[in-house]
């Protein structure tokens, strides 16, 4: 293993480190391969390894049931690393102890591990002759850092895709993939079956895989390759189902189900083949998400109870994940990018958001946004476009054009700063609601606005009581 002196001092130090590197999330192209991931994380001496894991893929929904995961493993009594993507105010977000920040001083040692071992190498150094990727020091630093940490157990939410992810040099115990739609069709492909088989890319020989797929086309898929790798494959809605799903403030509630064929670990943790089972998420797409999660836990090599799982899942909590923000405006921030997931967070906003209702959106410039401004359109009294920050490469003109097709209560603002001050004045002006979406970039810039130091504004521990 590759270890020098102490180089990092601060996270921002990491941060700077690693985006210096070629970025896959801010557009910029590279080739997606594992030989050079492979041959870093060798000559770190493996530090993916070693520990119990859940692996996790997906086109929505794979961070929360990352997350419901992690948390649920944590209430068993197991030390979890949870390894997520994109963060929101801090790079750091995307490595912590089940959700929890993890300290400075751990994530500053693995990133010095990492550094050592790429300092002063070119290109030619690598496998395949081309310098490593934010995406993959990243990742490395996340590894490196649960080694340190001793944690027993980790969960890591695919970056891009599957098959060749960064995160897919794991040896899973299980593996879960969430709902398939058209996305990254650029890097994935450009049919359901074709992103369906990048994400069963990370389905390992003998190793179970769990999934929730409404499209058959994509389950089909899924259910090919885990038949060819002798993998045992769960599917919600056939091996297990959930109903009574009730979503309010609160979070989400549904009951868990068994069918003839539950695997025996998950029924024995219900009553009478049945469970319930709820989380803070709100959201009826967090009903099927903790239906999954619960598939995933039953097929690792732990002891589980029923209570565990429960408390797990009841603590689970995600930024911009249908997060209320404030009370008056009534603010929600969702980092929803597809129109599948739009129209998810779409009907729980529409169900729970008083009127009238303002929306800010911005996205990325390979979103479908003619569909989403279609969904979104007609349900919104005042629509403010812009762009999702720096970070990400946009084109809001485009964006503002296909809202402007369906409603002409659209304005264009590029300045996100300026955006959100207008969506939030329009908000206070007309008593109405606010979504902030289509990215999660939006997210955090809303978040990281001086309309966040606002008195409405709740702070987790305030939220969680007035909830």
């Amino acid at each position: 293993m590759c270890v020098n002196a102490a180089h990092f001092t601060s996270i921002d130090e990491v941060y700077d480190f690693v985006l210096s590197y070629v970025n896959v999330e801010k557009g910029q192209a590279t080739e997606f391969k594992l030989d050079r991931m492979r041959w870093m994380a060798e000559e770190l001496g493996n530090p993916q390894l070693g520990r119990i894991t859940a692996h996790v893929a997906g086109s929505k929904g794979k961070g929360s049931v990352a997350m419901l995961i992690a948390k649920a493993l944590q209430a068993s009594g197991l030390r979890t690393g949870l390894y997520t993507s994109p963060h929101i105010l801090s790079w750091k977000e995307r490595i912590s102890e089940a959700g929890l920040d993890m300290p400075d001083e751990i994530i500053l040692k693995a990133a010095d591990q990492v550094f050592s071992l790429v300092e002063g190498r070119t290109a030619e150094s690598f496998p395949g002759s081309e310098l490593p990727t934010y995406f993959e020091l990243t990742t490395l630093m996340g590894f490196c850092a649960f080694r340190l940490a001793g944690f027993d157990a980790q969960v890591v939410e695919v970056g891009l895709g599957g098959r060749l992810d960064s995160t897919n040099i794991v040896s899973p115990d299980v593996c879960a993939i969430t709902p398939i739609e058209l996305e990254h069709t650029q890097f994935l492909g450009s049919t359901i079956p074709l992103i369906a088989a990048e994400k069963a890319g990370i389905i390992k020989k003998n190793v179970p895989v769990c999934t929730i797929q409404p499209r058959p086309e994509a389950l089909d898929v899924i259910s090919d390759k885990a038949k060819s790798m002798d993998a045992p494959c769960f599917v919600v809605g056939r091996d297990v189902v959930f109903s009574h799903i009730g979503v309010d403030l609160t979070g989400t509630r549904c009951r868990l189900e068994a069918t003839q064929t539950t695997p025996p670990s998950l029924r024995a943790l219900m009553i009478e083949d049945s469970m319930e089972l709820r989380t803070s998420l709100v959201g009826s797409i967090y009903a099927g998400n903790m239906a999954l999660a619960a598939l995933a836990l039953s097929q690792l090599p732990i002891a589980l109870s029923a209570a565990q799982m429960q408390d797990g899942f009841a603590s689970a909590s995600m930024p911009a994940r249908f997060e209320i923000v404030s009370r008056s405006p009534f603010i929600v921030l969702d980092g929803a990018h597809t129109p599948e997931s739009i129209r998810s967070i779409l009907s729980t906003f529409l169900q729970l958001a008083p009127t009238p209702r303002v929306l800010l959106f911005a996205c990325a410039y390979d979103k479908r946004h003619d569909e989403m401004a279609a969904l979104l359109t007609p349900h919104f009294d005042a629509i403010v476009i812009t762009t999702p920050g720096t970070f990400k490469q946009s084109m809001p003109t485009a964006v503002f054009e296909s809202f402007r097709k369906y409603s002409t209560a659209a304005i264009l603002l590029e300045n996100t700063d300026e955006a959100i001050h207008r969506a939030v004045s329009l908000a206070k002006e007309k008593g109405a609601s606010l979504l902030v979406t289509g990215s999660f970039y939006l997210c955090a810039e809303f978040t990281k606005s001086k309309v966040c130091s606002e008195p409405n504004r709740l702070s987790p521990p305030e939220y969680r009581r007035a909830r």
